[in-house]
């Protein structure tokens, strides 16, 4: 017979498991992933802003290389004026670079600031926990991973090149600012069909972080009757619960069965009060009800106010399983209702509805 104690983690983690595991840090995260989009971003915002700090930066330069005098005096505004161009060009670059990058982070794992795992743990220290770790699944699959990236983006890097080894070969005869843009453009492409094979890279680490977080997380049976029992919490609580719903049950009904126009009983066991108002209700309303002890009260409070008490056991156990307090009474007991409420008011002197 299988063991149902902390054997094997078959069973999906509960919700207070996720929500324990995400107050430890413990959720699925792509490094990679997110340093993947990163250096993207940072190339489209680069073809995009590029030119534009380039002619700001060129500009600055030839400025201060045109000036005819230099003095001391002249540093402190030299600075001024580099510190506030460069402050202009790249801080618009910089903002969109961060925002975007933390968005990446932000959609693998949501909002999520803990300090839990900045914690030492000495147990990582243990030179069998190291060596585990070493040849563990996760080392072998960041192994195999590191591997995959290696060859790609060489492999990458090659075709690029080789694409384009024509034009650097004949890089001799071209004016040297030619040379140089030459050289930006095949840099560019490279980075940028890196950055490309970096984020698929990085999406399959990261939807492989989520199975393993999920397999990690995964309880067993046992794990799972133990964390049903502490979400419960313990006996002297729930009778603590209990014994709070039933005093707030008892006020209620103390302001609610004096309101009650016939009290419908089985006779001791199920007790039901009912009300109704021609002028302001569609059918007769159910104030209170109660069962055993409950069902005393009721009828306790009724005596006291001069409420009519009327014992019709069916009517009274269709009723208390079938409505809640403060609901409209079923279709089905309409007719009951009415023949008792005439009663009632027949032995009061009210008209009968």
């Amino acid at each position: 017979m299988a063991d149902d104690g902390t054997g094997e983690k078959t069973e999906q983690p509960t919700a207070r498991r996720r929500e324990e595991a995400r107050e430890e840090g413990q959720v699925a995260r792509s490094t990679d992933l997110t340093a993947a989009v990163a250096l993207l971003t940072g190339l489209v915002l680069l073809d995009i802003f590029g030119p534009g700090i380039f002619d700001r930066l060129r500009l600055l330069v030839a400025e201060m290389l045109d000036v005819s005098e230099v003095s001391v005096g002249m540093v402190p505004t030299w600075a001024a004026r580099t510190a506030y161009t460069t402050a202009a060009v790249l801080l618009p670059f910089l903002l969109v670079l961060v925002v975007l990058t933390g968005l990446a982070g932000w959609t693998q794992t949501g909002w999520l600031v803990t300090t839990k795992k900045l914690k030492p743990d000495l147990g990582n220290l243990s030179p069998i926990k190291g060596i585990k770790r070493l040849f563990s699944t996760e080392s072998l699959m960041r192994t195999a991973l590191g591997l995959l990236k290696m060859l790609l983006v060489g492999a990458v890097a090659y075709h690029t090149i080789v694409s384009r080894i024509t034009p650097v070969l004949g890089a001799g005869t071209v004016p040297p600012l030619g040379i140089l843009d030459m050289a930006a453009e095949l840099l560019f492409a490279l980075m940028l069909r890196m950055a490309l094979v970096l984020l698929v890279l990085g999406l399959i680490d990261y939807f492989y972080q989520r199975y393993r977080t999920e397999q990690q997380l995964k309880m067993s049976k046992q794990e799972v009757r133990d964390e049903l029992k502490r979400m419960e919490g313990d006996p002297m609580l729930k009778s603590r619960r209990r014994q709070a719903q039933a005093k707030i049950a008892m006020q209620r009904m103390a302001l609610d069965v004096p309101k009650a126009d016939v009290i419908v009983t089985n006779p001791t066991e199920y007790s039901v009060a009912l009300k109704y108002d021609e002028a302001t209700m569609r059918a007769p309303r159910m104030v209170a009800k109660g069962k055993d002890l409950m069902a005393l009260r009721i009828r306790q409070i009724a005596s006291q106010h001069g409420i009519p008490i009327v014992q019709r056991p069916p009517l009274a156990r269709g009723l208390y399983a079938g409505c809640e307090v403060g609901d409209e009474i079923p279709p089905e007991y309409y007719r009951a209702v009415a023949e008792v409420l005439a009663y009632v008011y027949q032995l009061s002197g009210r008209a009968s509805a």
